[in-house]
């Protein structure tokens, strides 16, 4: 099964629709919720809650989400050094998996800083990674 709204819409025009639809718009809300928790200055700023939530997708093992907040994290200005540091966080308490998660995030984060990256994840409205 997928985690990638963009492949989940492109599988059924309307799924996500119809999905919104049955569920009372529980994505609608999800959304919400992220703008409001993660992505909203606080007493922490975004950015640090932006590498909080790749750390947790990381501990999660979920691609899409890697991805989609080592994107974020890029840019909202985080550095090399910080995100690492983050990611050291998951080596420390996953061992090998959490290692290696962990430098899965690092090298999607080296790639949106150069660019290389922008293909896979170019709209960040069809990444929102919807994981259960």
């Amino acid at each position: 099964m997928t985690s990638n709204k963009s492949e989940l819409s492109g599988s059924a025009p309307d799924i996500m629709a119809e999905f919104s639809k049955l569920t009372h718009a529980s994505t609608a809300h999800m959304n919400k919720l992220r703008m409001t928790t993660i992505y909203t200055d606080g007493e922490v700023s975004a950015k640090y809650k932006v590498m909080a939530a790749a750390l947790w997708s990381v501990s999660a093992r979920c691609e899409p989400c890697v991805k989609y907040y080592a994107r974020e994290a890029c840019q909202r200005g985080v550095t090399d050094k910080e995100f690492a540091e983050f990611m050291a966080v998951a080596t420390g308490m996953g061992g090998c998996v959490g290692e290696t998660w962990a430098i899965k995030a690092f090298k999607a984060f080296k790639e949106y800083q150069v660019g290389e990256n922008d293909s896979d994840l170019s709209d960040s409205s069809d990444i929102e990674c919807q994981c259960a």
